[in-house]
């Protein structure tokens, strides 16, 4: 894992200095970079992520690799859904918002044929994988 970590660093270091030039697509995904406040240190943590777009609507995947645990990116969006994305050279704030229901069973097959690891992850954990919906906010420019 700790070489994941290592990658996760290089990957959001890239994509930050390139102005998303680079990296902004990895194994065919297209990937953000995520800020969110941490719920215990109140500092902003980005990390880069497959995204994927519904409409307007950006949608992230909190699979953690089909750990049993819920990634910290969502522990912290569920304390304060406020966050800021970087999508390529585009700057944006949301506000995450989980999908339930209809709108989850909607979005769950066709996020499984985006990306087939899914699946797979939703085959080694016990938990519901979160689909959660970063929706703009109406400033769309991050400083």
């Amino acid at each position: 894992m700790a070489n994941w970590s290592w990658f996760t660093k290089l990957h959001g270091r890239i994509y930050e200095k390139t102005d998303g030039r680079l990296m902004a697509r990895l194994a065919g995904l297209e990937m953000c970079l995520l800020t969110t406040t941490g719920r215990k240190s109140g500092q902003p943590r980005t990390l880069p992520l497959a995204c994927f777009r519904d409409g307007d609507d950006v949608i992230v995947v909190g699979s953690n690799n089909g750990q049993d645990r819920d990634p910290a990116w969502w522990l912290n969006l569920q304390a304060n859904p406020e966050a800021a994305v970087r999508l390529g050279r585009e700057r944006f704030r949301a506000c995450a918002e989980l999908a339930t229901g209809a709108e989850r069973e909607r979005l769950w097959p066709w996020l499984c044929e985006q990306n087939p690891v899914y699946p797979r992850y939703e085959k080694k954990t016990q938990r519901q994988i979160p689909v959660v919906l970063l929706k703009r906010a109406q400033s769309r420019d991050v400083p």
